[in-house]
C-alpha cells in the first residue's frame, strides 16, 4: 500500500498558477499599429487643404488626356465631341507631340458603354505611343 500512494504522489502535476499574456500582447500590438495606419489614412482623405500659389514652378505639370464614352456610343476627347476613330487617332497624335514627357491617358465611360469599345480606345492610344492609363471609376 506505501507504494500505491507515492506513485500516486509522483506522477500527479500542479495546476497553472499563472497565464501567459504574452500572445495576448502580440495580437494587442498588431491591433494598434492597423488602427494607427488606417487613422493617418481617413484623416488625410478628410482634410481639405488650400494648396499657396506660386508664380514660378519648377517643373511643368500636363494634364492628362481624357477619353469619355457613353452609354449611346459617343466618344468625347477632353470633352470635346470625336466624330471617327481616325480623328481620334489623329487627337493622340497631336497630344503626343505636343507632351514633354510620356504623356497619360484617363478613360472614363458610363456604366452601360461596350467593354469592346473601352479596350479599342486604349488599344488606339497604345498605337500612338500613349503607354499610361487609368480607367476612372466613382468611389462609392
Amino acid at each position: 500500500m506505501a507504494g500505491t500512494t507515492g506513485s500516486s504522489r509522483g506522477g500527479r502535476r500542479g495546476g497553472i498558477v499563472g497565464i501567459n499574456v504574452t500572445p495576448m500582447v502580440d495580437v494587442m500590438l498588431v491591433l494598434l499599429v492597423i488602427m494607427m495606419v488606417s487613422s493617418i489614412y481617413i484623416v488625410s482623405r478628410a482634410l481639405k487643404v488650400e494648396l499657396p500659389k506660386t508664380q514660378t514652378s519648377d517643373e511643368s505639370t500636363q494634364s492628362p488626356m481624357t477619353v469619355t464614352l457613353t452609354k449611346d456610343n459617343k466618344t468625347f476627347f477632353n470633352n470635346e465631341l470625336v466624330a471617327d476613330d481616325a480623328e481620334l487617332t489623329a487627337r493622340f497624335q497631336r497630344a503626343k507631340a505636343a507632351a514633354t514627357g510620356d504623356p497619360s491617358l484617363v478613360v472614363t465611360a458610363d456604366a452601360m458603354a461596350r467593354h469592346g469599345r473601352v479596350v479599342h480606345v486604349i488599344d488606339l492610344a497604345k498605337l500612338q505611343g500613349v503607354t499610361k492609363f487609368a480607367i476612372n471609376v466613382a468611389s462609392e
